[in-house]
């Protein structure tokens, strides 16, 4: 495998170093993965750019981790099962919200199961939802908007999953304490 740098503010390429500096002051720290997309400035614009926008959907921060934390699991994220789940302790988000994400498990809140169960069909199916995927969201209580909002979090978690799974990022201490491996789940 591939070798790739965890870079700092100093050693990123120009374009990727204030990047790297916006990250540090936001987390207190420049969390591996930016470290890890700074090798390619356009990765890591194109990631916090995707991410801003997510941010800015009509979403709530609970909604957004669950289209995240579902991606995460399905494609087999460690990393970012992790730093998700240490976000959403810090967001406040029901525990058990979390541990039904990090176990694959039904969401008791069966709004927020529907667009779990969506966000699932999404990744899975490729896009190539049914109507019933699509009704079964609606009648949940969503919108239209939110079939494509589920888009942008899928497309946020591609760019961060896959670079992970390239970059064999390790975690960063600050989620050592949420570690997550699909082996540990429940069956």
């Amino acid at each position: 495998m591939a070798d790739f740098t965890l870079h700092t503010t100093k050693t990123a390429p120009n374009e990727s170093k204030e990047m790297l500096e916006q990250s540090q002051k936001a987390y207190g720290f420049v969390p591996n993965l930016h470290a890890a997309m700074a090798e390619s400035p356009a990765l890591l614009e194109a990631y916090k750019t995707i991410a801003g926008v997510f941010g800015k959907t009509d979403l709530s921060e609970t909604e957004r981790q669950v289209i995240a934390m579902t991606n995460n699991r399905l494609n087999g994220c460690q990393y970012c099962m992790a730093a998700h789940t240490s976000i959403m302790q810090s967001a406040k988000v029901p525990e058990d919200v979390i541990t039904s994400l990090r176990n694959n498990s039904p969401i008791a809140d069966s709004k927020l199961e529907a667009l779990r169960t969506f966000a699932e069909a999404v990744n899975v199916k490729r896009g190539w939802v049914d109507d019933s995927d699509i009704n079964a969201l609606l009648a949940a209580g969503y919108t239209k908007q939110t079939v494509f909002d589920v888009i942008v979090g899928t497309a946020y978690k591609v760019l961060s999953n896959y670079t992970n799974h390239i970059a064999q990022t390790p975690l960063d201490p600050a989620f050592a304490d949420n570690e997550w491996s699909e082996e540990t789940q429940p069956a």
